[in-house]
């Protein structure tokens, strides 16, 4: 329920009353500045609550954006303010000190408080001192870029003629629409799908389905998509190329309605950010399943796919969380990028060979459609190999030239860095014993254990001297935590970590030669993937990493990285496939009980990614 209390004077033919009402508004009217203030007490504390000036004249959609986007506690445009449960005491402060102070100036005249908002007059508008006086106090208060869209107070007859004369010249339904796509995404995303997929979202948003109604739409598509590719056939493999594509554009689809209608969700915010990854893995697996009916096995390509995949994203993350808190950036590297951004082909060249989700979802549906998965997992390989040597070539030369602000030197960088190397139960202890001030090795100490494992994985097989190497590990990986993460390249450490076990699972579980190890290996690696994509949107929603419990639970990287080693020494080859499964199973439910139970409590961040694509 949200309740709009309309201030100052009215103007006859004005439809503020109307517009309010038609974004779901109750709307009272005061008086007075003393009855607004008595108006605003009665509402309860945890509705939405707004004041807005009478003689307000815009756009429906700039009110929509204004008042009624949950993300946001305290939110204004010209004329209005508006105030979730969060952010009521802040507003019925300032409405209670402004009231008071709002009084005739001596001579009679009406008292002038200077608005912040924007170019508006503010002789008696109410909801302009209330804005004034949050901003006084420090208060965070949201503005929305308006853009196009118009939202003034006019202050005379002219003025307002004026501005009803610029609402009809601005398509207020186009705007809607165009904002409803991302500023910046791939090119085949930006060419190939938004410019319908808005109008689906559209669609949507008239018949009343939410964002979560059509992710979960999207999942189950994709779901249908890899069971088509895991009959083997060609129809099959053609049906689920298509259906791949289908899966993308209700993807773009619920991000544009959330958009187009300000539905976000802390629950939707979730289901997108994990659906996305769990469709495309699960249809890797339906690949490796339709090839296995043909005969040719491609499970360790799968998961090398996945594994590639999971890296460059950790990449992505790391990376933006040590340079979070960064101002500004004028190395020559950073001055060579905006460069070329100044030169509009090279902008899409340049999205499209880090091959975001548009380009590796349209090549994975084309080349799954008239080609083998064989070739299609080659192609994937290939692509995403090249895609992570070029980001993070340009990462590490960012980090390592002058002219980085504040590069990972925050207490909170640091922070977010250890909590995305999942450091478990064996680690702990001996990082306690040796701490001390950053140095410029800790990367060096994680990418050498991390090449320890995959080497001794490679060439000792499962053997106690792969056990002894995962010993080394485990402390090569408390010796490279044992210090804050602020060095230049700390941000690698995470990546490291996520290489070093995940291709420690995938080579002993090739190497073992079972027909199930390597479907046990894809689902572990999987199940630990999902606890570190949650982590990341946990980090990034400023709800910190998950419990201490949950890592200790699933072991930490080198736990887990240690007990595979041993249980590949100790057991058979059938044996350790059974392990592999049941510790899949096990960590799966750990992580995605107390995921869902966080992110669809009612303390959740509400997490709106408008970043790189994925």
């Amino acid at each position: 329920m949200s309740t709009a209390i309309l201030t100052g004077s009215p103007v006859p033919g004005s439809s503020i009353e109307g517009d309010l009402r038609s974004l779901g508004f109750d709307v009272r009217t005061a008086s007075d500045a003393g009855d607004a203030e008595t108006l605003l007490a009665a509402v309860p504390g945890d509705e939405r609550v707004a004041v807005v000036d009478a003689r307000f004249v815009g756009h429906a959609h700039a009110l929509r954006l204004g008042l009624t986007d949950p993300r946001f506690a305290l939110a204004a445009i010209p004329g209005a303010v508006t105030a979730q449960p969060a952010g009521r005491q802040a507003l019925t402060r300032a409405m209670a000190r402004e009231n008071s102070a709002s009084g005739p100036a001596p001579g009679g005249a009406p008292t002038r408080a200077k608005s912040a908002v924007g170019d508006v007059d503010s002789l008696d508008s109410l909801a302009e001192r209330i804005v004034a006086s949050l901003d006084a106090d420090g208060a965070d208060v949201h503005r929305p870029e308006l853009g196009s869209l118009v939202a003034v107070v006019p202050a005379d007859p002219q003025a307002r003629n004026e501005a009803r004369q610029a609402v009809a010249a601005v398509d207020d339904e186009a705007v809607r629409l165009k904002s409803a796509v991302k500023a910046r995404d791939g090119f085949f995303t930006t060419h190939f799908i938004s410019p319908y997929s808005r109008y689906l979202a559209r669609w949507c948003a008239r018949r009343g389905l939410t964002p979560n109604q059509v992710t979960t739409a999207s999942l189950i598509t994709a779901l249908i998509a890899a069971a088509c590719a895991a009959t083997g056939t060609r129809v099959g493999f053609v049906a689920a190329g298509v259906l791949l594509i289908a899966s993308f554009v209700l993807d773009c689809t619920d991000g544009q309605l959330a958009r187009y209608s300000l539905q976000y969700s802390t629950l939707g915010a979730w289901l997108d950010a994990t659906f996305d990854r769990a469709k495309e893995y699960a249809y890797y697996a339906g690949l490796a399943l339709g090839a296995a009916r043909g005969g040719d096995d491609v499970w360790a390509l799968a998961l090398g796919a996945m594994i590639l995949q999971t890296c460059r994203h950790v990449v992505d993350f790391s990376f933006n969380e040590a340079n979070h808190d960064a101002t500004a950036n004028t190395s020559p590297t950073a001055a060579l990028s905006d460069k070329l951004d100044s030169v509009g082909w090279t902008v899409w060249v340049r999205r499209m060979i880090v091959l975001p989700i548009g380009e590796r979802w349209a090549m994975i549906a084309v080349l799954t459609a008239v080609t083998t998965p064989r070739i299609t997992f080659y192609a994937l390989l290939i692509g995403c190999a090249f895609a992570a040597t070029y980001t993070t070539a340009g990462r590490v030369l960012r980090s390592l030239t002058p002219g980085v602000e504040h590069r990972g030197s925050t207490d909170r960088a640091a922070q977010a860095l250890a909590d995305l190397a999942d450091t478990g139960p064996l680690a702990e202890p001996l990082i306690r014993l040796a701490p001390g001030k950053p140095r410029r090795t800790a990367p060096l100490s994680a990418a050498a254990g991390a090449v320890l494992m995959a080497v001794g994985a490679w060439v000792w097989g499962p053997s106690w001297w792969l056990v002894l190497a995962a010993l080394v590990y485990v402390a090569l990986s408390a010796e490279a935590l044992s210090h804050p993460l602020k060095g230049a390249l700390d941000w690698l450490i995470p990546p490291f970590f996520r290489a070093g076990e995940y291709c420690t699972v995938l080579i002993l579980a090739a190497r073992t030669g079972g027909g199930a190890a390597l479907p046990a290996a894809f689902g572990l690696v999987a199940a630990v993937a999902y606890h570190h994509y949650d982590t990341v949107y946990r980090i990034r929603g400023n709800a910190g990493a998950p419990p201490a419990w949950l890592v200790r639970a699933v072991g930490g990287q080198e736990g887990r990285t240690l007990l595979v080693a041993v249980l590949a020494a100790l057991l058979t080859a059938s044996q350790f496939e059974v392990a592999l499964t049941v510790l899949a199973v096990a960590v799966a439910l750990v992580v995605l009980v107390e995921s869902i139970r966080f992110w669809v409590s009612a303390g959740a961040p509400a997490v709106h990614d408008e970043g790189e694509p994925a």
